[in-house]
């Protein structure tokens, strides 16, 4: 269901990104992969760049083609590096490629944003949500945008994954996807194991992290998450649009089980 088609995967240096990069290629798409950081062995055409700045992903938006069919922004960070860099690279970085990138998706394309169960919270925090969504562009104070929206180093990443949900279920319809059917969606995975999980352990402590993984019997892999993605930016996937779609071996099922005590 890709064949012929080209595929933009940020992140694609290492874990779920890379991985999607790989299957990508092997299903027959054209792959441009996306990092900061150059792979040893790069999937299809690479391209250097850093999504934490307006700059850098000026610089990314001005480096791919036109004609991209499906873009899957993987690329994100754990919340160590602190508040300013999660939320630049997780949310607004993220934001600014997809909509840049826009008027170089062919119609009914898509654009499949990697969230998290992390995110789950962003019902509760709604008020917050909306108003730290609402805010356009790429802010040149990032420190400044964290402090007016009450955004902490130690949340940053749950955060970050709520703005990015809430501004996928926008996304959907707003005029520059939708008026050329191109579809917006999420993949929200549980604890994975990839490079960044001990930094996840770090941010949300070692117990949530067992209690997510003892919930389900297992964490996921690389190998579990790409599929998904893959399915979304595919053909298959052509009448859902706006939709999250939870890979996390019913982890959220377990959670919402539990908040409504049934």
């Amino acid at each position: 269901m890709l064949m012929g088609k080209t595929v933009v995967v940020t992140g694609a240096a290492s874990g779920i990104g890379q991985r999607t990069a790989e299957l990508a290629q092997v299903m027959g798409a054209n792959v441009f992969s996306v990092d900061r950081n150059k792979p040893d062995r790069p999937v299809g055409h690479f391209v250097q760049a850093d999504l934490g700045s307006e700059a850098g992903v000026r610089a990314l938006v001005e480096a791919l083609p036109s004609g991209i069919d499906a873009l899957a922004n993987v690329a994100g960070l754990s919340g160590t590096p602190g508040r300013a860099p999660t939320i630049a690279v997780n949310f607004l970085g993220l934001r600014a490629l997809s909509l840049g990138l826009a008027p170089k998706i062919n119609q009914f394309g898509s654009v499949i944003n990697v969230a998290s169960i992390a995110g789950f919270g962003w019902r509760t925090n709604l008020d917050r949500a909306k108003k730290a969504v609402a805010v356009e562009g790429f802010p040149q104070d990032v420190e400044a945008y964290c402090d007016d929206h009450d955004i902490h180093n130690e949340t940053s990443y749950p955060d970050s994954k709520e703005l990015l949900l809430l501004w996928t279920y926008q996304a959907a319809h707003l005029p520059v996807f939708k008026g050329r059917y191109i579809r917006v969606n999420a993949v929200s995975p549980g604890p994975v194991e990839t490079p960044i999980l001990r930094q996840f352990r770090d941010v949300l402590g070692d117990a949530r992290v067992n209690s997510d993984i003892d919930r389900v019997g297992r964490p996921g892999t690389a190998n579990d998450i790409a599929p998904a993605i893959l399915f979304l930016a595919s053909d298959g996937a052509r009448w859902i649009n706006g939709t999250n779609l939870a890979c996390d071996g019913g982890l959220e099922a377990s959670v919402m089980a539990d908040a409504m005590d049934f």
